[in-house]
Parts: structure tokens; sequence; C-alpha cells
């Protein structure tokens, strides 16, 4: 019997794919779903519907669409991108959707209503080149169209790309004359001057298996994306990267040619059930490595794993990084000193509790403002000292230190309203202000802004614990301490681990964690005084009012006045709180 012949045809085939896809669903899921369908039903399926296209495959996060013109493919593309730009223009950033399209043009196999081949293929790697709302087409569609399109074309080159023996030339459309470059992280991170850029290189598959390339590809993206989240610093845009994929680069050359300070590497290793994830992060200008760890894991839900690998390694690699940073400020003058800089020595002092570095701290923010008063980061930093100074008693007025963070805070926003630590520090201020509601708000915003920052976890976990939901708020607060043992502000959200076993009236374990936060750092006050209420509630007088004394030697007035305002709720709490001081041998 002669075998069946295959049946072929000539076909342009799109490939479009959502950038940020599984962050997106982890931080809202029922709403990430209603936009992505408004998204093909307002936008997608009437552009490509338009010029004839096909879709003849969809996932949860892209489609492939067949044109039978690569001129109808283009045209195609570039209206969805244009419509996505406009609608994203007017949408809050959490809101946005961004897509990559890639575009090939050649012999495809038909199955009934499926299509398959080396065109399907080069069409989704090229996808894979673009730029979150790009377009990146192959060698032949750009030959192909010539001048019949009122469309500009960039040269990247030849491109290796995955499963493809030959590399690819590629084109990327510039949907705008001049610009070259759509990456959201130069489009959406405010400008500061002077600043150290970071690049991610594709992890390497060292598994022997193919098909686990798509689990190393999708973690360097994740953790390129949840990097950029940060802020702090410029996150080298994933084209740019992915060029390196499949080489072993001398990393000073790299970071050369990419102008990145830092750069991140790694590898996955897959054996039966299990899977070793490694990272390093490398000083790109002296080749010293920063950081390193190794991640051994089981091997159960894959997407569960890629995202609490994406997680752990940006939560300790963007410190890390302003750790490094702030060893080469050591030796820079100070008069030298950029807005940025200043923003980073200004952080640094910080993780000292003394009053003196909080002045002079405060001094570097305002001096960054100075340089730049349009630099949401230096606010943040300045409402962060009068948050210091409410919270060990350094300031002569609770009330103006309470109104200049507030104040502070709010002009952060105000300049950058998607940078997760002006909503982190606006938080505090409500909090403080008593203004649960609004602190509450404003710490969840915080952390769906940043969801790998370990200090928006502690700080959920203090908001729940205020409203009287303890158990809550451990959960997050243990979040917070898995995220990033090595805090160098670690005793706070111990601290706060203690004072919600107090709160849950789990004497016990409140001491417990109170006396590890002392331990890491006996002077502050705050510490002694939860200490005093819980031993006092425990009965054990005497230790209880050696507390009290240690709370007065280091702010003889602390005691006075927080004794009255400890932030909570619901006046049981509080009442709790100065009962356990009563027992303790407070007069109050």
């Amino acid at each position: 019997m002669a075998e069946e012949r295959v049946q072929r045809r000539l076909a342009a085939i799109l490939a479009a794919d959502v950038v940020g896809y599984s962050r997106m669903m982890g931080l809202d899921e029922g709403g990430t779903l209603s936009r992505l369908k408004t998204l093909r039903q307002e936008i997608f399926e009437p552009k490509t519907k338009q010029y004839g296209g096909r879709t003849f495959k969809t996932t949860g996060d892209g489609a492939l669409v067949e044109f039978n013109s690569a001129v109808d493919a283009v045209k195609s593309a570039v209206d969805i991108q244009e419509a996505l730009a406009a609608r994203n223009a007017g949408a809050d950033d959490d809101q946005k959707i961004l897509l990559r399209i890639g575009i090939s043009l050649g012999d495809v196999i038909v199955e009934g209503s499926d299509l398959y081949g080396n065109s399907v293929n080069v069409a989704s790697r090229m996808e894979g080149l673009a730029e979150p709302g790009g377009i990146c087409v192959s060698g032949n569609v750009h030959e192909h169209i010539g001048r019949s399109l009122d469309v500009i074309f960039e040269d990247m080159g030849d491109q290796s790309v995955k499963n493809i023996v030959q590399p690819v030339r590629c084109y990327r459309v510039l949907l705008e004359p001049g610009k070259t470059d759509t990456s959201p992280d130069q489009d959406t991170a405010p400008a500061l001057p002077d600043r150290l850029a970071v690049a991610v290189l594709p992890f390497e598959n060292l598994s022997g298996d193919a098909e686990q390339e798509y689990f190393a590809d999708g973690l360097t993206e994740d953790i390129i994306t949840a990097l950029s989240i940060w802020r702090s610093f410029p996150v080298i845009a994933r084209n740019s990267t992915f060029a390196y994929k499949g080489q072993s680069p001398d990393i000073r050359e790299v970071g050369k040619a990419l102008g990145a300070r830092y750069v991140l590497e790694g590898s996955v290793r897959k054996a039966a059930s299990r899977v070793r994830v490694t990272a390093q992060l490398i000083d790109a200008e002296t080749g010293h490595h920063v950081w390193a760890e190794r991640y051994d894991r089981e091997l159960e839900d894959i997407f569960a794993l890629q995202d609490e690998l994406t997680q752990g390694i940006a939560a300790v690699v963007a410190p890390e990084i302003d750790r490094a940073e702030h060893k080469r400020l050591v030796v820079t003058k100070p008069q030298n000193l950029g807005a940025w800089d200043l923003v980073l020595q200004g952080t640094k002092l910080l993780d000292d509790f003394s009053e003196a570095s909080n002045r002079n701290a405060r001094d570097s923010f305002e001096r960054a403002v100075a340089l730049d008063p349009d630099y949401s980061r230096a606010y943040a930093g300045l409402a962060f000292t009068y948050h210091r100074d409410i919270m060990l008693g350094f300031g002569a007025s609770r009330k103006e230190s309470l109104a200049s963070l507030l104040e502070n805070a709010r002009r952060a926003v105000q300049l950058d309203n998607a940078d997760y630590l002006g909503h982190w520090e606006l938080a505090i201020g409500y909090l403080m202000a008593e203004e649960h509601d609004l602190g509450f708000s404003e710490a969840l915003r915080s952390l769906e802004l940043n969801p790998t920052n370990a200090h928006g976890y502690t700080l959920c976990g203090l908001a729940n614990l205020l409203v009287g939901r303890a158990d809550d708020a451990i959960d997050f607060i243990q979040t917070g301490v898995r995220l990033n043992p090595q805090d160098t502000r670690l005793q706070m959200t111990v601290a706060y681990m203690g004072r919600a076993h107090f709160t849950a009236r789990r004497y016990d374990q409140a001491r417990e964690w109170t006396l590890k936060a002392i331990a890491r750092n006996p002077d502050i006050p705050e510490f002694h005084l939860v200490l005093a209420a819980t031993l006092g509630h425990l009965g054990e007088t005497e230790r209880a009012q050696d507390s009290l004394e240690a709370c007065k030697s280091l702010r003889p007035t602390y005691l006075a006045e927080f004794a009255n305002w400890f932030w909570y709720k619901h006046d049981a709490d509080n009442e709790h709180f100065r009962d356990g001081l009563r027992k303790a041998g407070w007069d109050g």
C-alpha cells in the first residue's frame, strides 16, 4: 500500500506570547485571565482576521496564526502592537499586557486544522528574540516584503536559536522610526543618573535532556522580570542577553558589550525526580564572585518550582548588588557622588540603628533630592529616616516626625507610583498614624509590585498583627525570613515575629523570638518593652522589671511615649499590652 502523501503548503506564521504571564497569574489570576480575554476579543482576533489570519493553536499565554501572505502577517502584527500600546498608555502598570511577536515564512505540514514544521518553529524562536511590545521577523520575511510596506527594519544579524540547526537571520521591526528598544525596563523605570546595570545570562541546561531547555529559559526570563521589579538598577533586556545562549563567554567581555556592571549566570541539572539549580553573581569589572548559591529541589510541579526559584534568587541577588555597590562607594569621594549613589549610601547607613547614622542618612537623601528633585527613591529614603525617628525615639516630636514621614512617602508615590518602596513607606506611615485600613492596602500594594522583597512580607505581617490577625502575620513574616535569611535588618523581622506571638497570647514563643531580636541588636528600646510585657504576663516579674529598666536606659522618655501608643487597631490589644507592662512594674 502506498504511503499517504504528506500535505504541505507555503504560509507565513505569526507567533505571539504574553510577557511575564506566570508572574501576572501569581499576582492576580482572575484579573489576568479577564484582561487576556478582552485582549483576544477586542484586539488580537479582530486584527488577525482583518488580514486573513487563521489562529490554529492557542495556549494560556500565546497563539500561533497562519497567513497567506508575509505582508499581511506583518501588517497584522504592527496593528496589534500599536493598538496594545495605545491601550497600555492609559492603564496602571500592573494592568498592562505586553506581547512579543515573531513571524516566519516557509513550508508547513498540514494535519487537519493544525500546522507543523520548521517554519512554525522559526516563528516561535523569532518571538523569543523580540522585545516586550516588539516584533521580530526571519530573514526571508524581510526579503519577501522588500519595499511593499512602510515599515523600517533593523538587522539583528544571524542568531543561533534552539532546535534550529543553522543560524537564522533576524530583523527587528521598528514601530517608531529611530526607536530600537521597546523594553519596558527602559520605558517605565525612572531615569536615574550614573546607575549600574545587571545582565542575566541564559541559564545553562546541563541535564542532557533537550526538553529541559524550556525550564532553563523560562527561569532566566522570570529572573530578569523579577529583578526589573526592584527598580534599584536597570536590567539588560532579554533579547540582548539571550544572544549569548549556548556560549561560554568571558564575563568581563559581556559586561563591556552590554554595559553591565554585574552578571548573573547559572545552570540547571535534572536527575530523576530532582533538579539542581546553581546561580552566581559576578562583578563584570573585576571578575570577582559576589554571591553564589545552590538550590536542590524535588521536581513535582515544574511551574511552582520555577516560581519558587525565581523568587528565591531575585530576593537575594538584589540586596547583594546593593551591598557590593556600597563597598565601591567607600572609596568614592563624597563630592563625586550622584543622586543614585547618595541614595545607596543613605540606605546603607540605615543598616546601623544609631541616631548619628540616621542623621547622616537623612543628609544623603536630602543631597540626592537637591541633585534630582524628581527622584522617588530619595523621598522614600527621607520617609524612612522619619520612620526610624519615631521607632527609636530620636525625634523631638512624634507628631512632627509622622507628618514628615507621610509627606515624603506620598511624594515618592506621586513621582513613581509603580515603585514598591514608596508604597512600603506610605504603609508604615499610615500604620503609625493608626489608619490601619490604608496601611494594610499600601502594604499589599508594595508586595504586589515586588513579590520578591522580603521586607514586603514582613510589613504585611506587621499590618496583620496590628489588626489582630496574628497567625496570618506569622505566615507572612516566615516567608520574609525564608526569602532573605541574611538580611542586614533581620532583627526587625524577628522582633515582629515575637510581637505576633505576644498578640496571639503565646508568651513562651513571644519571649523566645524577642530575645533573639535583642541578641541581634540590644539597642532598640521597643524590643525591651515587648519583652517586659511578655515577661509580665508570664509572671516573671523580676526579669520583666529588668527589661523595663533596659528600655529606660536606652531612651528615658520612650516608655512614657510608647505606653499609650502601640499601633493596634483594637482597644483590647492595646489594653493587653498595657496590662503586661503593669504586671512588669509600670505604674501607668
